[in-house]
């Protein structure tokens, strides 16, 4: 699908279905990243995007094609596309500020949101180019190291220390993710619309009306203090934590699916 000039991957499954749930996925991340969760979910129409720069949508070269406010334009005009009216928007770490974004933006245009592992921003300028910084010498080594050597060093940061417990053969499809990825997509993806380049959306919380979820996992003790944080901004929202890290839905994908539609009456 070709929205503002960029070709786009999306799958949707269950067509026949009313209910609509989008899964944004996270930095180096794809739609593959939600396949086991496809059957799980078989009362709602289920659709998957690649973010700019992931997966098999179109890496560009213009690293400006990358901020978050292009992002959400696409997203806003790709949902129009396929006819979506008031999905459930559920987002996972990058993808979850994304689609923060996106309800920031369109609060008219979901029902609800689902935020996995998922921040408003920065609010400091300071904080703000630090990131700014960091983001931009992660995006020189991608670039300069190669995905390969990428790849082994972001797989052993802390936030995915849990993922060393999962079975051997979900660690090698992570993994596979990964290496799949575009070194121009994911370098332009953290300078474009990395979290030091978004703009802050604290403030905007209080204005969401519809229910948000916020899932966390006990391990990943930054996300679950950055949730609580969020919740006493919210009208309507609801935080559960899982027994996990950082990726909950390829930690615990059974839970993660169950508490969605437990909490959503889906």
């Amino acid at each position: 699908m070709v929205i503002d000039g960029v070709v786009y991957h999306v799958e949707t499954y269950h067509d026949d279905q009313e209910k609509a749930l989008v899964f944004l996925h996270g930095f180096t991340g794809s739609t593959r990243t939600w396949h086991p969760l496809i059957s799980r979910f078989p009362n709602c129409r289920v659709v998957l995007v690649d973010l700019l720069g992931h997966g098999k949508t179109e890496s560009l070269a213009d690293v400006e094609r990358y901020s978050m406010d292009r992002q959400v334009a696409d997203l806003h005009q790709l949902f129009q596309r396929l006819g979506l009216e008031q999905p459930v928007l559920v987002g996972y770490s990058m993808g979850g500020r994304t689609a923060l974004a996106y309800a920031c933006t369109y609060p008219d245009s979901i029902s609800r949101l689902v935020l996995e592992s998922a921040s408003p921003g920065l609010i400091s300028d300071e904080e703000q180019a630090e990131r700014r910084l960091q983001d931009s010498r992660l995006a020189e080594r991608i670039m300069d190291e190669g995905i390969y050597s990428f790849v082994g060093f972001w797989e052993q940061i802390p936030m995915f220390r849990t993922q060393k417990e999962l079975p051997a053969a979900v660690r090698r499809a992570v993994r596979e993710e990964r290496l799949s990825q575009d070194p121009k997509g994911l370098a332009g993806s953290l300078v474009g619309m990395g979290t030091g380049a978004q703009a802050s959306y604290w403030s905007c919380l209080e204005r969401l009306s519809f229910p948000v979820l916020l899932l966390t996992g006990i391990k990943d003790e930054k996300f679950s203090g950055i949730a609580k944080r969020m919740m006493q901004c919210l009208k309507s929202g609801r935080h559960v934590e899982l027994d996990a890290g950082h990726a909950l839905h390829v930690e615990k994908p059974a839970e993660f699916a169950t508490i969605i539609k437990k909490q959503l009456n889906l």
